[in-house]
């Protein structure tokens, strides 16, 4: 079992590494300072994200995983997504992250299962 960052301490690193390579970054939804939930919506170059969260394995760690993608013929139904994942769970953050190189920086920072 992994011992966990608190949330506000993962989500300050994750704006700071954006911010160092050049690439923009924000909160759209402050969650709960030490134990939410962290999803990161990365924005591709045609402006689509792509929504990871870190998900519990069997092995009881918790890896990056890539759970969902906004497609362009329907963009509301991810904005939807996540308004509904903010309405469950309140403690949710939710961080935008526009890269230059979206697969680099998902290799080098979340390391994806």
């Amino acid at each position: 079992m992994e011992t966990r960052i608190p949330a506000h301490l993962e989500v300050a690193g994750l704006l700071r590494t954006t911010q160092a390579d050049g690439g923009f970054a924000m909160v759209l939804h402050k969650g709960e300072r030490d134990g939410g939930t962290i999803l990161v919506v990365i924005l591709e170059n045609q402006g689509l994200g792509v929504l990871y969260e870190r998900m519990p394995q069997l092995d009881g760690s918790r890896k990056w995983t890539r759970v969902k993608d906004q497609v362009s013929e329907n963009k509301s139904d991810f904005d939807d997504y996540l308004d509904r994942r903010t309405r469950q769970d309140s403690d949710v953050w939710i961080v935008e992250l526009t890269v230059a190189d979206r697969e680099r920086f998902v290799q080098q920072t979340l390391k994806p299962a």
